[in-house]
């Protein structure tokens, strides 16, 4: 059986910092004396007081040991948890929205997902529009900090292939958070100062510039105004956000390198260069499509496509305009990046290029196994062999991922929901990117008008889609409660 008194201490401290971050809307609302203070300020000592009660009550004699199998626990627990906790601002508030909306809203921001049950944001006060893009930006740093330190750990759909420490075969987890987190958290940091300076001087409020910076390094999409990036018609902040968003979907560890003057990751690591090729070769398409079947100008067309093709593969969900009524290629051409994310030990969501990298090493291998039967042909990724384990963890993600959107878009669908709106809805939910590809829930839609069933399946989505799914589903074999 897992250990659940060093998780859920663990936990206790997640709800306590919760809690400290909700402080930070309660005094944006007590400065501009907004009445929603108090409700911002009883949700902290609500969440406060429960976090103190799990760190007191489930506190270990000595420093907390997880294994594998309670980190399994602990990542699905959390998510769930704080998610819960967080919706208390959004129904204590004016915003005064019931618990199935304020923990869609809820999840949709700690996933980093950016799906909306929230109207007339353009008349909302600033502490629940702050609270929102808090949710994106914590949401943002505990995926980077579990991705580089727990699931390669956990071996999770591949991601043994990142492995610090190849040298520990035990089960401990062993993440050296004193040694990466703080880089990472330091990276995040000014990565989101220096695109809420840029957005400040091309003319965003400052208010809006924090917002929008915290969920464009998030790669969250929650925006302080209805018609998203649109309401400000300023193409130097779209190609601001688009640089921005572009550096979100990389690798933070890689981004760390960077930061002490090492680029050549930026040819070397397969995954970067695909990531930026794929990008490169969607925006041409979009753009030449945009001005010659559109008849848009081109730098309008290269500026309006590359927002959005960037926004939307970075699973981030920013909108500049509709762009479902680009025309039928787009709408395919979007469909795709609905699924393929950006890189892992990013903020983004989706399937992840170091996967789409292994799956075509695998397939290459094939070919030429099939040429030369007798050649001994190996995957590579970054110039070393792929492991078998790894190219099985990276092919059962692929087919679960699939097994699951069929099987959320078919429940999806009972709820009368037609095909674009259920397959798309459960696309954008389980890839974390946002708006999906009907009209009522595109980029100028929303998701209020769900019932409520559909609302809780996709934000099951979204948390699936989030965790990387299997550390999700191996809660539900009896194997992993029997021990």
């Amino acid at each position: 059986m897992p250990d659940f008194r060093a998780v859920f201490f663990i936990i206790g401290f997640l709800l306590l910092a919760l809690a400290v971050a909700m402080l930070l809307p309660a005094a944006i609302d007590a400065l501009a004396s907004d009445p929603d203070w108090r409700a911002f300020a009883a949700s902290a000592v609500i969440t406060g007081v429960a976090g103190g009660a799990l760190v007191l009550g489930f506190r270990p004699a000595e420093a907390p040991q997880l294994r594998a199998r309670e980190g399994f626990l602990l990542v699905t627990a959390s998510w769930a948890i704080m998610a819960g906790f967080a919706t208390l601002p959004l129904m204590l508030t004016r915003a005064g929205l019931d618990f199935t909306d304020a923990y869609f809203e809820s999840m949709s921001g700690l996933t980093t997902t950016g799906a909306s049950v929230m109207p007339d944001l353009d008349g909302r006060p600033m502490g629940v529009l702050l609270w929102r893009a808090l949710l994106h930006w914590i949401g943002g740093i505990g995926i980077i900090v579990i991705a580089v330190t727990v699931l390669p750990v956990l071996r999770v759909g591949g991601m043994q292939l990142f492995r610090m420490e190849s040298s520990d075969r035990s089960e401990k987890i062993r993440p050296r958070v004193s040694q990466v987190s703080g880089v990472l958290i330091s990276v995040y940091v000014t990565l989101t100062t220096l695109c809420a300076v840029a957005l400040v001087v091309a003319g965003m409020p400052a208010f809006d510039a924090v917002c929008h910076a915290m969920a464009a390094l998030a790669t969250g999409g929650f925006s302080t105004h209805d018609a998203s990036i649109g309401y400000f018609h300023n193409p130097a902040i779209e190609w601001i956000l688009t640089v921005f968003m572009l550096i979100g979907g990389m690798a933070f560890v890689q981004l760390a390198r960077a930061a002490r003057g090492d680029f050549t990751w930026l040819w070397h690591d397969d995954q970067t260069r695909w990531y930026l090729t794929c990008i490169l070769v969607f925006i041409v398409g979009m753009t030449l499509w945009q001005w010659d079947a559109n008849g848009r100008a081109f730098g309008e067309a290269l500026r309006s496509s590359s927002f959005n093709v960037v926004s939307v593969i970075t699973t981030t969900g920013f909108a500049s305009e509709d762009y479902l009524q680009w025309g039928s290629m787009p709408m395919v051409m979007f469909m795709v990046l609905l699924f393929l994310g950006a890189c892992t030990g990013s903020t983004s969501g989706g399937i992840k290029f170091f996967r789409i990298c292994v799956v075509g090493a695998v397939a290459r291998s094939q070919i030429r196994h099939l040429i030369h039967p007798h050649r001994v042909s190996l995957p590579f990724y970054n110039g070393e062999p792929v492991s078998d384990e790894v190219v099985r963890s990276v092919l059962s993600f692929i087919v679960f991922y699939i097994a699951v959107f069929a099987a959320i878009s078919i429940a999806i669908s009972a709820f009368g929901l037609d095909l674009v709106s259920s397959m798309s809805g459960v696309a954008q939910a389980i890839s974390n990117v946002g708006p999906g590809l009907a009209p009522e829930i595109g980029p100028v839609g929303n998701f209020a008008h769900l019932p409520d069933g559909a609302k809780w399946l996709l934000s099951l989505a979204m948390m699936l889609g989030r965790l990387e799914l299997l550390t999700v589903l191996v809660l539900l074999s009896r194997t992993y409660w029997r021990g």
